[in-house]
């Protein structure tokens, strides 16, 4: 029986897939996303390919997926009604936050809304110390009378957190078995498994988060599994995680803010084992869909990865430079920010006469203007269309068709004629301005990290990247663009390149002095046993899982601190130093000065652990007839007021070779096009990667 991987990644216009055979054979396909019910779109288009290849529903031993089902609940607000159960006195911490707001001088800003409303968070009288003794005890009256008021208010879903508790989760523990006595088939989410690290805001809003998606995740999950048995396929699902690793639907199901960013987090997977492959060890990844772009960066063959994350706001990012607009989580995620600029992001020009993109979108419903699905208002695709740098009459190869006539008649209504320019220059500008936004998203995790883009490759995919990659390389003083093969489903087949991963933390609070060593060993050892347990529950071989760890160090005195690699084989007074070696050493590259008083304080102790998974020796793609090397007519593009309209060579990936083929140049594949400017050169390299060369013009 033939085995059968698929991967199958959701974005806000399209859902991408990708096939696997045993052989390392690769097919794609993308199939317009169902809004209203994600799953459909997987279900059905893996049933149709299979109908199409002549398979049987037996050949599939295995789906691989990223979801943004927990996202979009955020960004919607459309998650669980959550009640929170927390320590006396600490009821408002969800809204007493953090300090940092995103713009200290926007005197309009409003803080986002707590995800459990005020109504709905009970006290409970009890206090463990910060040593983990207990101060007061749980009294029990208090749980009863908050166990009562969440069964009379129709809640759906609730979270406990109570202070101190990643030292000692006495308290909490009691009152989950409360809670599950008394509303046995209630989701609980408490703070001690969820994040048992320091903190109360972080740890009380991942635990809240958590509580609000977790049981749309689990119904999700489950009904995709049902659809698949309805139709024949009874392989286990494995959802992406934020940090990268794979991890089953059971465990998702549970742990479901660890899935919040599945999709992006596939895509720089994917993009870091094609850069180790490719020889490139340096990289900004930049991913542009239909509803959002994403940037992410890999040094040194690493994904630099961050233990904290803001999601629901404008532009959704790791760093702490840029705080406040959103709901914060602290989970381990790679270093990913987003900004919602995709293909069907909607322009508009604003009453004080700006041109604004995003972040409101058409979607895959009603979609751009020139899909005629019955939106009139102007999006990028429209505008790219507009340009001439996308065919009129069809995009994914054929399924879907498109029309020139609607995209101009959506940017002269709505641009054009409210700011009384002409057309190309209402679409170039539309286009600019979606770049520019994104040049933003790619800083934050470059330059507000004191890494200087230009010493970096640009690796750009999804559907809209590789339009929109020169120029942004360009602003940012990149050299170089990779454009991978099979760019618009590449965070799909980075499904296929994952490894199934567990992640463990645990607060630690003690200095790095060698007296303090066995404090820090004894928190290493109990992660690992904690971390192997967990995979072993999932099936894996003990002799398959790597465990590697890492360290959160700050100066004693700060509140902040950074999270460096640790060999915690040999905890004692070497290994320490050289622990605090290697953090001054990323603490002088990100801020550009070092604490001269040379007092550190170990916070929290991780671990990662890791089953290796069997991947082919080599992977080939089938090429699609949009795909092959079919001669194509010139078309014309507009490349800016410097070089106007320009008839364009439009040629197949299969057309070019190692020697550099001068633009202007339009690439078109059946997921995407790669537009090379009339200043830029492009070719293949010996991974069959396009290599853009765009000549350096930023303005230091």
């Amino acid at each position: 029986m033939m085995a059968l991987q698929v991967a199958a990644d959701i974005g806000g216009t399209f859902t991408d897939l990708v096939f696997r055979f045993p052989d390392g054979t690769l097919d794609k396909r993308k199939v317009p996303t169902t809004p209203e019910d994600f799953g459909r779109a997987i279900v059905e288009g893996v049933v149709r390919y299979l109908a199409q290849r002549g398979l049987d529903a037996a050949a599939v031993t295995e789906v691989l997926h990223a979801t943004t089902v927990a996202t979009n609940a955020i960004l919607e607000r459309s998650g669980s009604k959550v009640a929170l159960i927390t320590t006396e006195g600490f009821r408002d911490v969800l809204e007493l936050r953090r300090i940092r707001i995103p713009l200290s001088y926007d005197l309009s800003w409003k803080k986002p809304e707590p995800m459990a409303a005020r109504e709905f968070r009970f006290e409970v009288r009890e206090r463990i110390a910060a040593d983990g003794s207990v101060l007061v005890p749980l009294e029990a009256d208090t749980l009863t009378a908050a166990i009562d008021a969440i069964r009379e208010g129709g809640i759906e879903s609730v979270a406990v957190c109570c202070l101190h508790a990643y030292r000692n989760p006495a308290h909490e523990q009691a009152i989950g078995d409360a809670l599950r006595r008394a509303l046995p088939h209630m989701p609980l989410s408490l703070s001690h498994e969820i994040l048992p690290e320091v903190r109360e805001f972080e740890r009380t809003s991942t635990t809240v988060v958590n509580a609000y998606v977790m049981p749309l995740v689990r119904r999700y999950l489950d009904d995709l599994r049902t659809r698949f048995a309805g139709q024949g396929v009874q392989a286990p699902i494995l959802v992406m995680q934020s940090a990268g690793g794979l991890i089953s639907a059971r465990a998702a199901s549970h742990n479901a803010v660890t899935i919040i960013e599945s999709g992006p987090a596939a895509g720089v997977v994917a993009a870091s084992r094609v850069a180790r492959a490719s020889g490139y060890p340096n990289l900004l990844t930049f991913d542009m869909g239909g509803t959002t772009s994403k940037a992410s960066i890999i040094e040194s063959d690493t994904v630099l990865r961050a233990s904290e994350y803001e999601v629901g706001s404008e532009i959704s990012v790791s760093s702490r430079l840029v705080r406040g607009s959103g709901y914060l989580l602290r989970i381990p995620v790679i270093d990913i920010s987003e900004v919602g600029v995709g293909g069907g992001s909607l322009a508009r020009v604003d009453d004080a006469g700006a041109l604004r993109v995003g972040p409101r979108s058409a979607g895959s419903v009603p979609g751009p203007a020139c899909y005629g699905q019955g939106n009139e208002h102007p999006t990028v695709t429209d505008a790219n269309l507009v340009l001439g740098y996308l065919s009129g009459g069809s995009l994914a190869g054929g399924d879907l068709s498109v029309d020139v006539d609607l995209a101009r008649q959506a940017v002269e209504r709505h641009v054009c004629a409210r700011s009384g320019i002409s057309l190309e220059a209402a679409a170039w500008g539309i286009h600019l301005v979606a770049n520019s936004n994104i040049v933003r998203t790619v800083k934050t995790v470059s330059v507000e990290r004191g890494r200087d883009p230009a010493d970096f490759a640009l690796m750009a995919f999804g559907g809209s990247g590789p339009l929109h990659a020169a120029g942004i390389a360009r602003e940012l003083g990149v050299t170089q663009v990779l454009i991978p093969p099979s760019p618009g489903v590449f965070s799909a087949f980075g499904l296929l390149a994952a490894e199934i991963e567990q992640h463990g933390a645990r607060s630690v609070l003690c200095s790095t002095a060698p007296e303090d060593a066995a404090h820090i060993a004894s928190a290493f050892s109990q992660l690992r046993e904690d971390i192997l347990s967990r995979l072993a529950a999932e099936g894996i071989d003990p002799a398959a899982i790597t465990i590697s760890a890492q360290a959160d160090i700050r100066y004693k005195g700060q509140s902040a601190e950074i999270t460096v690699p640790f060999d915690d084989s040999r905890i004692e007074g070497e290994s320490l130093r050289a622990l605090e070696e290697a953090f001054e050493a990323e603490y002088t590259r990100t801020f550009g000065h070092r604490d001269l008083s040379r007092r550190f304080e170990f916070v929290t102790a991780r671990v990662v652990g890791r089953a290796a998974r069997q991947h082919p020796a080599r992977e080939r793609w089938l090429h699609d007839q949009t795909d092959t090397a079919r001669k194509a007519a010139p078309r014309s593009a507009y490349f800016g007021p410097q070089h106007g309209w320009v008839q364009t060579p439009v040629l197949s990936r299969q057309e070019l070779t190692d020697a550099p083929t001068s633009g202007p140049l339009l690439v078109s594949e059946y997921d995407t096009t790669v537009v090379v400017p009339p200043d830029c050169s492009a070719r293949l390299d010996a991974s069959g990667n396009i290599v853009i060369d765009v000549p350096s013009g930023r303005r230091r």
